[in-house]
């Protein structure tokens, strides 16, 4: 298959990572909330990170934030982060919990990238690796600059 014309290579590999970042998006979407909350030290905000201000200094996450698509366009049961539902600690608690099962998703979604190697020529698989970081780093990137502004919110002494 690695001697395939490179259109076809493109196809095959086109509908491999369809099927896998829906697959890994429906699956993802089904793991409980609660999971989320118990595992919170997973997605816990590094010093480095200065509560996402880092983020915003080296990506500049406010000026392409607005053109990044929801993940509900393909997965309608899942939670729309476009924006916020409400200001009230359950809906900012519930957009937190949502925002790391967003993280977590694109986390996993790297690494199949090593499968491209199976079918693919050397150089096709190393350009869908890269493709994995950079299409999924960016909106982990998103995550964690959202993140710490709704713990932020959450901790203040008026949401409590």
């Amino acid at each position: 298959m690695k001697d395939l014309p490179i259109i076809w290579l493109f196809v095959i590999n086109a509908l491999a990572w369809l099927s896998i970042q829906i697959g890994i998006s429906a699956i993802t979407n089904k793991i409980p909330i609660r999971w989320f909350f118990k595992y919170s030290w997973l997605f816990t905000s590094f010093l480095w990170e200065k509560e996402g201000v880092f983020w915003q200094d080296v990506a500049r996450v406010k000026s392409w934030k607005p053109y990044v698509p929801d993940g509900t366009l393909f997965i309608r049961s899942g939670y729309n982060k476009k924006q916020l539902h409400g200001w009230d600690s359950a809906s900012l608690s519930l957009f937190l919990l949502e925002s790391r099962r967003a993280e977590f998703t694109h986390w996993i979604s790297i690494p199949p990238a090593l499968l491209f190697f199976l079918w693919n020529p050397m150089w096709a698989g190393y350009l869908n690796v890269a493709y994995a970081i950079l299409f999924n780093v960016p909106l982990i990137i998103l995550q964690r600059y959202n993140r710490p502004r709704i713990e932020r919110i959450l901790k203040a002494p008026a949401s409590r």
